[in-house]
């Protein structure tokens, strides 16, 4: 990556950081993906349950296979009825996110289908750790929503084959499709709970 566009992201990052810490969350900067998976497994004690919500950014910095390799409990919910993954992962000690995309001042949006990944956001497991590449980062809540639907939606359900508009023309229709992922939205801009949330922002592009 570029010197100067590298010091940009770093100075980006920066500035979500001191935005998470306002809202009671705790952001932490990665130059790199190999930093990024030292930081989110110092988050992590051994021994831990993990579960996790489709996080593509999770598998792109290498934190699955550390998880499935180490001292640790991962719930993969690929091997569990739906019902069983969900109830799992609400029990679980850590839950793995990522972002559809992040304000400059710590708003998070994500949009999801079945809702198993917002309602564990929202409220479940004891600490919810997000890996979020600097490429989701937006000025605000306003650019960060368009995001969420006009380039995340679209790639997630190309990904998992959902017969939608947007699946076709890779921009949000506003369906009403019994297909669409679009079914709940959260905004998460604030944490009741201090040392819950925590974000490791990648100086790289990551997920949708």
């Amino acid at each position: 990556m570029n010197e100067n566009m590298a010091k940009r992201n770093e100075c980006l990052a920066k500035t979500v950081i001191k935005g998470l810490e306002s809202r009671n969350m705790s952001g932490y900067y990665a130059a790199n993906k190999e930093e990024a998976l030292k930081q989110a497994l110092q988050l992590i004690p051994e021994g831990s349950s993990i579960a996790m919500g489709g996080c593509t950014s999770a598998h792109e910095i290498g934190l699955i296979k550390a998880l499935e390799e180490g001292n640790y409990h991962y719930i993969d919910r690929a091997k569990l009825e739906p019902r069983a993954g969900l109830m799992a992962a609400y029990d679980a000690d850590i839950f793995l996110s990522s972002a559809n995309a992040i304000t400059d001042d710590g708003i998070m949006v994500n949009i999801d289908g079945n809702s198993n990944r917002v309602s564990c956001i929202a409220q479940g497991p004891k600490k919810v750790i997000f890996i979020v590449g600097i490429n989701k980062v937006c000025a605000d809540l306003d650019s960060a929503m368009k995001r969420a639907r006009n380039v995340a939606a679209p790639i997630n359900a190309q990904r998992v084959k959902s017969n939608t508009p947007c699946s076709k023309t890779g921009t949000c229709m506003d369906c009403k499709s019994p297909d669409t992922i679009c079914c709940q939205f959260l905004i998460t801009r604030y944490s009741r709970h201090a040392g819950r949330i925590h974000v490791v922002l990648v100086n790289d592009a990551l997920g949708f």
